[in-house]
């Protein structure tokens, strides 16, 4: 079980360097798991895709419904409190931090190939090519 940033969810779905990588993370981990914000994320990076005509409405919609059965009863709430803490302490964005809270809570690794949190975090998140390869 790993904790996955939205990056990660959008790579396992729309075609990039990393898909690769991230099809190899989920044979590796096949249960991912994130704070409920993945879904407003990833609807965003969706729509801005659909808006700029490299995806159309109904295949964002079946990505979005694909991304929700792989993450069904693997989303959780995070503490604000912590969240605040890790964004103050790190210079992180608090959106970035929900992902960190919920990988120390659970003591999993966070894939993420976010420069800053893997900078910021380094006993908790871990480059998601490293991760693939390990």
């Amino acid at each position: 079980m790993i904790v996955v940033d939205t990056n990660i969810i959008i790579y396992l779905y729309l075609p990039s360097p990393f898909t690769a990588a991230a099809q190899a993370a989920l044979i590796k981990a096949p249960r991912w798991v994130a704070p409920h914000l993945w879904r407003s994320e990833v609807r965003n990076v969706l729509s801005r895709y659909v808006t700029q005509q490299q995806l159309t409405l109904a295949l964002a919609i079946a990505i979005m419904q694909e991304a929700e059965a792989l993450l069904r009863e693997n989303e959780y709430d995070i503490n604000s409190a912590q969240v605040l803490q890790l964004a103050a302490a790190s210079g992180c964005t608090a959106y970035d931090c929900e992902f960190v809270a919920l990988a120390q809570n659970f003591a999993l690794p966070l894939v993420t190939m976010d420069k800053q949190i893997l900078r910021s975090f380094p006993q908790t998140a871990v480059a998601l090519e490293h991760f693939a390869a390990q």
